[in-house]
């Protein structure tokens, strides 16, 4: 028999979890509200929209640039009862005309901009793209959202931001301190780094379950490379807390979290709950832009405060606001001339902490000749 992800027995890999939160407690934030979620049609954007239907908005708009993916959440939240406005936008965040027609429609007060590109190998091989959608599409989506008097903007960010070997993780270090110097006491901007979300979509998770199906192999990039996991639920959870306590200053919200696990350890586990017994594990490598290990809080970062044990919000020194003008400028030209050398050269100037991977170092070290 197939092993399916909602079979999958946790306790013995995973410390307890805590009773599921109390949704409601999120309300006073949603209700009667206009909400905009961008990339509403991705696991975590649909599981975003499918709470705060719940809460009641008056309108909720969907942004997704895949159409199906926005078919189907759309399609299912517009079954349900209810007097929420659904308005399904084909279109990505990055369209600077699409965001401003949304805005100028439906006037959203309350923002979750969870569209990103997010695939490590992936987006090595295509650092144009990731730039495009991460950090332009982040910033043309907050310029917007504070000319329109938004009240709150929250972006999904990443552990991959600190210390970022890998475009994807560069791309969401700059974006976290373009929000930081665009939030304002009118329209609050912040950030929340989450790690890994169990079986969402192009996690580890269900491609395990599909190799393992197969008869294996099943595929781990390394013996010592870890990561921390939430459900999808505790993401929720932690995303709604970022938004409603969003604060007036300057800071990046990090969620509590337990022991990291072993990324073999894992695929063992899984393994071992299936009826495939035999499925052997082969080693394949570290990955350009891969880490053993993620941090979510940087060292030269400082914790200000803790909610409980669901998150942890830290500061970092003040980005340069000038600098990162001139900066983004200069990244656009790099864009628009297809320069991945320049596009390098830019990056690690506005963060500084960034390290490419081998993958686009040899293209920077071709380009500097």
């Amino acid at each position: 028999m197939t092993l399916r992800y909602r079979d999958i027995q946790w306790d013995g890999l995973f410390p307890a979890r805590p009773p599921e939160f109390n949704l409601g407690a999120f309300a006073p934030l949603h209700r009667n509200r206009n909400v905009l979620i961008t990339g509403a049609g991705g696991s975590i954007g649909a599981a975003l929209a499918r709470a705060i239907f719940q809460l009641g908005p008056s309108a909720l708009v969907l942004l997704d640039s895949s159409e199906q993916n926005l078919y189907y959440i759309d399609h299912e939240l517009a079954a349900l009862a209810g007097k929420t406005t659904i308005a399904p936008v084909l279109g990505s965040a990055a369209d600077t005309s699409c965001v401003a027609d949304i805005f100028a429609r439906y006037r959203p007060q309350v923002v979750y901009h969870a569209a990103a590109l997010k695939h490590v190998p992936l987006g090595e091989k295509n650092p144009f793209a990731v730039v495009q959608n991460n950090v332009f599409g982040t910033a043309a989506l907050a310029k917007v959202a504070r000319d329109h008097g938004a009240e709150r903007l929250l972006m999904v960010s990443t552990d991959k931001s600190v210390n970022p070997e890998s475009i994807m993780g560069a791309s969401k270090r700059l974006a976290e301190l373009l929000l930081c110097t665009v939030s304002t006491k009118r329209t609050r901007m912040t950030s929340i780094r989450l790690g890994n979300v169990l079986g969402s979509e192009g996690s580890v998770v269900p491609l395990f379950l599909k190799q393992i199906a197969k008869g294996g192999p099943v595929t781990v990039t390394d013996p010592n490379i870890e990561r921390y996991f939430l459900t999808m639920g505790e993401t929720v959870h932690r995303v709604l807390a970022a938004m409603a306590e969003c604060p007036t200053e300057a800071a990046i919200a990090v969620p509590a979290l337990n022991q990291p696990v072993k990324i073999a350890d894992l695929a063992r586990y899984l393994i071992a709950q299936s009826s495939q017994h035999n499925v052997e594990i082969k080693f394949t490598g570290l990955r350009p832009g891969d880490k053993l290990q993620e941090q979510f809080i940087a060292d030269d970062e400082v914790i200000l405060s803790e909610t409980g044990s669901i998150l942890k919000w830290v500061r970092g020194p003040s980005p340069l606001v000038l600098q990162l003008e001139t900066g983004m400028v200069e990244l656009d030209r790099a864009m628009q001339r297809r320069d991945v050398a320049k596009l390098l050269v830019v990056l690690m100037r506005l963060v500084p902490e960034y390290r490419p991977s081998s993958l686009l170092r040899g293209q920077l070290e071709t380009g500097r000749r």
